[in-house]
């Protein structure tokens, strides 16, 4: 049976409504008297009761409403508090950390993965935490192991047998190794064709992970993802067993632990913690072939586990809800412009903005080193932004790979807008190796230089002097310098110098990237032609760019053009690029001048 689901949850204080479409479902809806009777229905809507303190986004895995807060530590915690001189950057990341009783099953490293994937629905299964641990201690450290096969002369030979346990392999070399061992031999001893051998390939292929230190007295372990160790696990509770502990032979740091051979922690459902075996679900008690009445110990033990969860594994919208107030719209995404994220936050945010920028570099390290908040509109002729730094270093100068492509850009300065990356390729896309370009409003480059690398030749101009100077860095960083002339001119001087000075026809595609003014610089086209054309050339293609609020904003932005070039232009390609805000569409315009416009006189205009 299938199920169409819709889904519009709206945050309260006591329901959240969901609005679900459901075909063929007499059957799954009769469960219940409110379902049976939305079942004479196609459509359905079907209120729930959810914990208003729990958000929709955290019905699955932890929640940073769950859980309780760690003990304060005997010392000062770092808070690793940042302050930026003030307006609520600073806050304690300690307390996030949030702590979990789980149960886990101690079991053998060699029937570990074959276990975990019979258990795999009743394991925890949260994001980003795995459900094996290593148990520290279980394992021989890899120096002893080191010391023990490098050992020489009559105490050597002695060792032999044990060194032999330590590397996994059997006493007497006559013996059938297990798949396992014998699938580590091969790594150890063959590359990928089967017949070299790399001496250091376990070992590069198993870097050391960085541990956490666990407390005095208490069996810990660390798991880690990358650099980032957010997840440790505290064996608190355990079943005894008879007879000594290593305590007496390693110090009082073994007290509590016997040695069993290499072992690994399964954890379980977090609905399992505190239970005894008896009170496990059938399918676990069957996987481990758990018996009551049978008096020979199990081959696993139950323990008992403080999972504690620390700030580096909580996502950014899971932190920005829990520290906003309830209520506000918490921001989701931002444009990043090489180290720099670029936030466009509303006017509700002010007041927390230095704590929202804090989060965002915390949670995006290495990657982003700074942040940055547009504090108003594109408003001057060199399309600059007013930003202002939120956290991080104050460096706006940046470098941006696009499409293998490297540009210098300096956000202070110039403008650079990554969102359009996959427009600027779409059009690219459409040159011919054997097109002259003529990009009339370039910039840093974005769109010369890259059509530099497929067309025959390009010229760039802007009108802002620093866009220049970072288009001509860009040209020799990328080793363009002889398919790329630079310009620094107002458009539409560019426009009429350019065609005045060459034949007209030689350029083959004009691109216009000027949202906002550049159907204003259409008329410099008019009269363009000054004496009759080759055989065999034909007017250049134009792809002009710009905004329209209305209705039906193909047409609108058609009738611009019409009204630029004082004629109809017919066969003319309208693509929409994207919604820049409600009701507001970015689009672009590709047509071929209108032979008639081309070798019209220019009318007078009072535009720069």
């Amino acid at each position: 049976m299938r199920c169409c689901c819709s889904v519009a949850a709206v945050r309260t204080h006591h329901l959240f409504t969901f609005s679900l479409s459901i075909s063929s479902t007499r059957r799954l809806l009769s469960k219940s008297p409110a379902a049976a009777a939305a079942s004479y229905s196609s459509n359905a809507i079907l209120t729930l009761a959810v914990d208003p303190h729990r958000p929709l986004s955290f019905l699955y895995g932890p929640s940073l409403r769950g859980g309780r807060v760690p003990e304060p530590q005997s010392s000062p915690p770092d808070s690793e508090a940042d302050d930026d001189g003030g307006g609520g950057s600073s806050f304690d990341r300690a307390s996030f950390s949030r702590v979990y009783d789980v149960a886990a099953l101690r079991v053998p490293a060699e029937e570990c993965s074959a276990l975990e994937r019979r258990l795999r629905g009743h394991l925890l299964n949260w994001p980003r935490v795995r459900n094996v641990a290593r148990v520290p201690g279980d394992d021989v450290d890899p120096e002893i192991r080191r010391m023990l096969r490098d050992a020489e002369g009559d105490g050597g030979s002695r060792l032999n047998s044990l060194a032999a346990r330590a590397d996994g392999r059997p006493d007497d070399e006559k013996m059938a190794l297990s798949p396992v061992l014998y699938r580590e031999k091969l790594v150890k001893e063959f590359n990928f064709r089967g017949f070299l051998k790399f001496r250091n390939l376990a070992k590069m292929s198993r870097p050391k992970k960085k541990k956490l230190k666990s407390k005095d007295g208490v069996d810990g372990v660390t798991k880690s993802i990358g650099k980032n160790d957010f997840a440790v696990i505290e064996v608190i509770e355990g079943d005894e067993e008879e007879g000594e502990d290593l305590s007496g032979l390693l110090g009082d740091d073994f007290k509590g632990l016997r040695w069993r051979g290499p072992t690994r922690l399964l954890l379980l459902d977090q609905r399992h913690a505190k239970k005894p075996v008896a009170e496990l679900p059938e399918a676990v008690k069957a996987a481990l072939n758990y018996d009551p009445h049978q008096s020979k110990p199990l081959a696993f033990e139950l323990v008992q586990c403080q999972l504690t969860l620390s700030y580096d594994y909580w996502q950014m919208s899971e932190l920005l809800e829990a520290l906003l107030p309830d209520g506000m719209t918490i921001p989701t995404g931002f444009e990043t412009v090489g180290h720099i994220a670029h936030l466009n936050l509303r006017d509700e945010h002010q007041s927390y903005k230095k704590l929202i920028a804090q989060v965002v570099l915390d949670k995006n390290k290495p990657k982003i080193q700074t942040v940055v908040n547009k504090t108003d509109a594109i408003q001057n002729d060199y399309r600059t932004m007013q930003l202002e730094v939120l956290a991080g270093n104050h460096s706006l100068v940046t470098t941006v790979v696009e499409n293998g492509i490297r540009f210098q850009v300096d956000l202070g300065t110039v403008y650079w807008n990554s969102k359009l990356a996959t427009e600027r390729q779409r059009l690219i896309d459409s040159f011919a190796s054997s097109d002259i370009v003529c990009d009339v409003f370039s910039g840093v480059g974005p769109i010369a230089i890259s059509a530099a690398k497929k067309v025959k030749y390009v010229f760039a101009n802007d009108l802002n002097p620093n866009a220049v100077e970072y288009l001509e860095r860009n040209i020799v960083l990328n080793r363009l310098e002889r398919k790329v002339e630079v310009f620094n001119m107002d458009g539409r001087r560019f426009i009429i110098a350019l065609f005045a000075n060459q034949h007209p026809y030689s350029i083959t595609q004009v691109v216009m990237n000027l949202p906002n003014d550049a159907v204003e610089f259409l008329d410099a086209f008019r009269g363009i032609v000054r004496k009759k054309p080759r055989p065999g050339c034909s007017p250049p293609k134009i792809h002009v760019y710009g905004f329209s609020k209305a209705q039906n904003p193909e047409y609108d932005f058609h009738e611009r053009i019409n009204m630029a070039l004082c004629e109809e232009v017919v066969d003319l390609e309208m693509h929409k690029v994207r919604l820049v805000a409600p009701g507001k569409w970015m689009l672009c315009a590709s047509f071929v001048l209108p032979q008639v416009a081309a070798s019209e006189a220019q009318t007078v205009s009072t535009n720069r």
